[in-house]
């Protein structure tokens, strides 16, 4: 089974609710891709910059499924995002030093040279330049999914808009999906797949509905990184051979359990 190469920041995430939930925890969408596809059954390699406040990841015990060969490293820290959701788990504001990440869109494109018959996703979110690797992916005919992040997802959508029927899925929220219905025709994309919180996900292909899952009930602890799990999960299964609906009822309750369980604490350095 190829590997799967997730482009995209792992960080160091502050995240704030109005009942007092929330702290500072590991973060970053390539981190719960890759570990979510990895946890379904399929090999993954976040294509990441880390700072040197989380060099030391790939000794983390709880993360050691993950293949880190594609990280990069640099000087000062690793991102950080601070985010504010409401009780609803929408997210209404976010505030972002990327550090490290700077380097990234250099890093991933060196990497899509060198690996160009790796399956790709790619996290369209600052400071990447989504709509280069985009353009570096096609030209060398790798197969690549997407996703968004609401903050930037216009601008990542209508930067990466002549890319995106090239893709094998694209991953969006309810927002994120009105903004591509209002940028790009949805009927030349291939499989689009629409969360909304604890409404029914579902998948498009073509245009066209084809599969529906409502969330199980979940008292929610913590939402940030449930969309990027959902999507490890439904990429690694639809990479086994399931169906577009088998793929997305494995995702949803992967992310189900995700927002119920603690975050991931931020690893100590180990002592040498």
């Amino acid at each position: 089974m190829k590997r799967l190469d997730v482009i995209g920041n792992v960080s160091r995430d502050v995240t704030r609710y109005p009942d007092h939930r929330g702290g500072a925890h590991l973060g970053g969408a390539a981190l719960f891709v890759a570990l979510a596809a990895t946890r379904a059954g399929r090999p993954a390699a976040p294509v990441c910059v880390l700072g040197e406040d989380l060099a030391h990841l790939p000794q983390a015990q709880r993360l050691d499924g993950i293949d880190w060969s594609a990280r990069g490293e640099g000087a000062g820290p690793s991102t950080t995002f601070d985010l504010r959701y409401d009780l609803r788990g929408e997210l209404v504001d976010v505030r972002t030093e990327y550090g490290a990440a700077e380097r990234l869109t250099d890093h991933a494109l060196a990497h899509v040279d060198r690996h160009p018959d790796d399956t790709y996703h790619v996290c369209c979110r600052r400071p990447l330049d989504a709509a280069a690797v985009l353009g570096r992916l096609v030209h060398h005919g790798a197969t690549f999914s997407v996703d968004f992040f609401l903050p930037s997802a216009e601008n990542m959508i209508r930067r990466t808009a002549a890319r995106l029927n090239r893709a094998s899925t694209v991953f969006v929220n309810a927002a994120e999906y009105l903004l591509l219905l209002s940028i790009i025709d949805t009927s030349t994309l291939r499989e689009v797949v629409v969360t909304d919180g604890p409404r029914p996900a579902r998948v498009w292909a073509l245009g066209r509905q084809i599969a529906s899952v409502t969330p199980p009930p979940r008292s929610p602890n913590e939402v940030s990184g449930a969309g990027d799990t959902l999507a490890g999960t439904f990429l690694a299964h639809r990479s086994q051979g399931a169906t577009p609906a088998e793929a997305l009822a494995e995702a949803v309750d992967a992310a189900a359990r995700f927002v119920a369980a603690p975050p991931y604490p931020i690893p100590a350095q180990r002592r040498t």
